[in-house]
């Protein structure tokens, strides 16, 4: 049944994405976020959607007349830096040829995806409607973990969709943490009373499904996260007693399983799975000491051969920290540049808060600033721990900032417009003069 569903409702709005592109981006960012192709049997599961989707929309760009007018920002610029700075490690790869040139591939596809969603987010309600698709693609899987988590009792970890980027509970569990302050963004902008109700039940959910992960890394990054959300509250004292209640909440719901595993945190020293963290960190950081310019390349740290390069006979597999898996497979220069995404989102988020602070009109960027700055820590926290450099969701989110930033500054000065619409209308009065 899932999956006739899945099939009809694919073949009524492929058609969308060529006649109207922002269709398909939203189409594209469901299908490569929720994976909802994974959660069915049968034909509609082994269709590449996201491919199909990806060049219906492609076509339909070049067809239209916005897609030809992009705006750039120091986002984009960076996605561009990032991907000329991948393809040279990888044509430089000490790594199996086939394996990084094969993730290569992924990556790329991504950036170029998020580059065409950048030029098509030219107004507020694209960016919502934008936000509501990650939240929906990704809280799904929070509301239904959670009431998984409520049926259970919590006995069970919460998983996400097989062959995914969020598969893994530990990535599930961070995925959810990114979210939930978008989910709060929405519903600090909606207007119907009961949208704002179910997403607070839906946050509520979320939490407790995030916990019923078992992941210490998202409970490092809940407390970042919930620490965030009380410094950027305009009422303090309540935040301090509702956000710590609700975490105390979610924390007493769950078995003596979970408190055993949580404390290991304190004694990391005596976990093999956290001493074998640190040594796969050391490896990668060995990696990129000895290639500074290139690192290994893609998958350069899951290769044995060349793991031995810097210590013989050591793990070759996940590296299990952003930061280190970055280093280890492109060295410095590609890694500065990564990390300058997350600093520009950041600044650009910092600048949105301090722009429209004090503007009603403005007030949606003022919210989108604020929970996105909750969403980078709770990624940056929690991402020390997993290999989730390359997510596609947290640059989606750079990308919402980074348009977000650009047309909350032209909604405050309306003079200040991109360069080919300021030509534009030049030549719009021109031919009117003329005529």
């Amino acid at each position: 049944m899932r999956d006739a569903v899945l099939l009809i409702a694919m073949l009524a709005l492929l058609p969308m994405s060529f006649f109207k592109p922002f269709v398909g981006v939203l189409l594209w960012c469901w299908i490569s976020f929720m994976n909802p192709h994974r959660l069915v049997y049968g034909f509609a599961g082994s269709v590449p959607w996201a491919a199909l989707v990806f060049m219906a929309t492609v076509a339909g760009c070049v067809l239209s007349v916005e897609a030809r007018k992009p705006v750039f920002n120091a986002v984009t610029w960076l996605l561009i830096a990032f991907l000329l700075c991948i393809t040279m490690t990888t044509a430089m790869a000490i790594a199996a040829p086939d394996a990084a040139w094969a993730k290569y591939s992924q990556v790329s596809k991504v950036i170029l995806g998020l580059l065409l969603t950048s030029f098509l987010l030219t107004d507020r309600w694209r960016i919502h409607a934008l936000v509501w698709i990650m939240v929906i693609s990704v809280g799904y899987f929070g509301v239904r973990g959670g009431i998984f988590a409520i049926i259970t009792g919590g006995s069970y970890r919460i998983w996400g969709p097989p062959n995914t980027m969020i598969s893994d509970n530990n990535h599930l569990a961070a995925g959810m943490l990114v979210t939930l302050p978008l989910m709060n963004y929405l519903r600090l902008q909606s207007r119907h009373h009961l949208i704002r109700l179910g997403l607070a039940f839906a946050m509520g959910l979320t939490l407790l499904a995030t916990v019923s992960t078992y992941s210490r890394g998202a409970l490092l990054g809940l407390l970042a996260m919930l620490a965030v959300l009380w410094w950027r509250s305009q009422r303090k004292i309540v935040a301090a007693i509702v956000l710590p209640f609700a975490l105390a909440g979610a924390i007493a719901f769950m078995p003596p399983a979970w408190t055993e595993r949580m404390e290991t945190i304190g004694t990391y020293e005596q976990d093999g799975s956290a001493t074998g963290r640190l040594v796969l960190w050391g490896i990668s950081w060995k990696l990129a000491v000895q290639n500074p310019l290139t690192g290994s390349g893609f998958t350069g740290p899951y290769n044995q051969r060349v793991v031995d390069t810097v210590e013989f006979g050591g793990p070759a597999r996940a590296v299990h920290s952003i930061w280190f898996e970055l280093l280890g497979e492109h060295g410095f220069i590609t890694f500065f540049v990564w990390s300058g995404l997350l600093v520009t989102g950041a600044i650009y988020a910092q600048m949105m808060v301090a722009m429209a602070r004090n503007r009603p009109e403005l007030r949606w960027a003022y919210d989108l600033g604020r929970m996105s700055q909750v969403s980078l820590v709770a990624y940056v926290v929690s991402g020390t721990f997993l290999s989730l450099s390359y997510w596609d969701f947290l640059w989606t989110l750079l990308v919402v900032i980074g348009a977000g930033y650009g047309l909350a500054r032209r909604q405050m000065n309306p003079e200040v417009q991109p360069a080919w619409r300021q030509a534009g209308a030049a030549a719009a009065q021109t031919g009117w003069r003329t005529a």
